[in-house]
């Protein structure tokens, strides 16, 4: 083999051009470049796509499973209003029904001379009570028929 260069090339080669058999060191970045954007890219679309869901965390409990499922239909789908209804469903803070209701039919159940049902008791944490504490379990719900009422 000759070792001498031909004429009409150049003198002095680029930096990114390597001998035969030799470890091409700009490839190696780029392929390192690239996976690395495309993890990137990949994380920032989900960290996105889950924003509806970690805005609606702290609500209440059926606002945020409504929201997790529209953003599964989303990503399935790939139908972005299931996301922009999400999201907005998330942004909205919806009044609390239950504890409205429940008042309700408490001062219904007294207007009626019923005895009012009994609240559930909430167990304890293991951290609250010590280890002689009792077990505490739900009280069952008024299963008796209602006062009878006498009209005068």
């Amino acid at each position: 083999m000759a070792t001498e260069i031909h004429p009409a090339a150049p003198h002095h080669l680029p930096a990114f051009i390597v001998a035969p058999g030799g470890t091409d060191y700009l490839m190696v970045v780029m392929a390192v470049l690239l996976v690395g954007a495309v993890l990137g890219v990949g994380l920032l679309f989900l960290r996105l796509h889950t924003l509806p869901e970690r805005l609606a965390h702290k609500s209440q409990k059926l606002q945020f499973e409504i929201v997790a499922v529209l953003g599964l239909l989303a990503l399935f789908t790939h139908i972005h209003a299931f996301w922009v209804a999400g999201l907005l469903l998330a942004l909205i803070d919806l009044p609390d029904f239950s504890g409205l209701f429940g008042r309700m039919a408490h001062a219904l159940e007294r207007l009626a001379g019923m005895k009012p049902r009994a609240e559930p008791e909430k167990p304890l944490a293991p951290s609250e009570h010590g280890h002689d504490a009792p077990k505490h379990s739900p009280v069952a719900p008024h299963e008796g028929k209602p006062e009878e009422l006498t009209h005068a």
